[in-house]
């Protein structure tokens, strides 16, 4: 069985987090506590997640940590939503953000393929 850093989905949460700490390195200083934090908490969520749930080894178990990093990863889109929407995102903040969104739907899919019910049980 393979370690969380093997995991692709994780290598791409660990990259989101680095996305989202560098986005908010810009954010107003009256965000620091606020929105910026609320991020940074929310990206972490994301890889810790997947990695406690590799590491518990059981698939149910898996499956349900892989669904609060998705349910986090949501949280996530809406939070950069809001910032966007505030104005806290430069044009190559924005496409930045786009480029760091295709990666996402791996936590997604990861998600679903262990949340679905198994037919041998």
């Amino acid at each position: 069985m393979q370690g969380h850093k093997d995991l692709i989905v994780w290598q791409k949460a660990m990259d989101l987090v680095i996305a989202v700490y560098k986005l908010t390195r810009g954010f107003p200083k009256s965000e620091v506590y606020g929105l910026a934090s609320q991020m940074q908490r929310a990206a972490i969520s994301i890889p810790s997640n997947i990695a406690e749930g590799q590491g518990l080894k059981q698939t149910q178990a898996y499956g349900r940590h892989l669904a609060i990093a998705n349910g986090s990863l949501a949280e996530l889109e809406t939070q950069i939503e809001i910032a966007d929407r505030l104005g806290y995102l430069s044009s190559r903040e924005q496409i930045g953000y786009r480029a760091c969104h295709r990666g996402w739907p791996h936590v997604g899919r990861a998600a679903k393929k262990f949340a679905a019910p198994n037919p041998e049980s």
